[in-house]
């Protein structure tokens, strides 16, 4: 069994990867991503984009070879 994770994936796997996750971030807590933005003056895109990066981390990958 080969075992992967977002490091050893190419760089347009990683980048549709991690727009995917952008999406199911904004889906699941795009809400309460913004409020906490506004309230802490802190940039909610670059708050979006590590917040995606930490969720890229929760997803299994299943790869047909």
């Amino acid at each position: 069994m080969v075992y992967l994770n977002y490091n050893n994936l190419d760089e347009e796997t990683q980048q549709r990867l991690l727009t995917n996750s952008k999406e199911d971030v904004v889906c699941k807590f795009g809400n309460d991503l913004k409020k906490y933005a506004i309230e802490n003056h802190i940039n909610y895109d670059k708050l979006l984009d590590e917040e995606a990066m930490r969720n890229l981390y929760t997803y299994h990958y299943v790869f047909n070879i």
